[in-house]
């Protein structure tokens, strides 16, 4: 028997005792049982914390940690994974399509910049139900621009094509290009950080109050939702 437990690193210190206890005995009592049960099951765990620091901080039991931690994996963010945005959107657009019977095609070249731009917090998760919401919406046809949400177009074309490393036969203006790559870092900071912004200057090695005058002078404000 296999079971997937995800986000293990938030688990209370009460339910680690007796996960733990489970992994030591192969066995358990359900609730309201008079019997005890054995098994034998392979836990595949997941967390997007550092187990290390909270082993450190005293929220996440070290022996727990040793007894989980025998193939280890790491998943790179998406933001790490920029070949695999593209292949995930023609996966999830097909997908939606089928299940909810709509006729969306794919997406303006520059509609994909801004996707391959966007840092994407929440990684695979997030990219999935941007793209299960923009099939909802479209239905059908292409989607373009106009159609995404502005937490992705904040950021505008010429950063995401700075992030990719690239440039036009046709040459950039280094004045803008570096303005927007500063931008661009300070959205990823802030988005990173959940906008916590002492967070946030110690990312950019910055003091607050500089960070603070660079936000108001890029425009930037929080958006909630979608």
């Amino acid at each position: 028997m296999k079971i997937s437990v995800d986000e293990i690193g938030d688990m209370s210190p009460e339910l680690q005792v007796k996960l733990l206890r489970v992994l030591e005995t192969q066995s358990f009592e359900p609730v309201g049982g008079a019997k005890t049960v054995t098994v034998n099951v392979r836990i595949v765990a997941a967390t997007h914390r550092d187990l290390v620091k909270a082993i450190e901080a005293g929220t996440f039991r070290e022996d727990l940690y040793f007894r989980l931690h025998v193939i280890p994996i790491r998943l790179p963010p998406l933001r790490e994974r920029e070949g695999d945005i593209a292949l995930l959107i023609e996966h999830f657009l097909d997908y939606f399509n089928r299940t909810k019977g709509m006729r969306v095609e794919a997406f303006t070249d520059e509609a994909m910049d801004y996707m391959n731009g966007y840092s994407w917090p929440g990684n695979v998760r997030e990219l999935r139900n941007m793209i299960e919401r923009l099939v909802v919406l479209k239905g059908e046809g292409i989607i373009s621009v106009e159609d995404l949400p502005s937490r992705i177009t904040g950021g505008g074309r010429k950063e995401a094509r700075i992030s990719s490393g690239m440039l036009s036969d046709g040459g950039i203006d280094l004045s803008t290009a570096v303005e927007q790559f500063e931008k661009t870092l300070i959205i990823q900071s802030l988005e990173k950080t959940n906008w916590v912004k002492n967070r946030a200057a110690e990312l950019l090695h910055l003091k607050r109050t500089t960070l603070v005058e660079k936000i108001k002078r890029h425009g930037l404000m929080r958006v909630q939702g979608f």
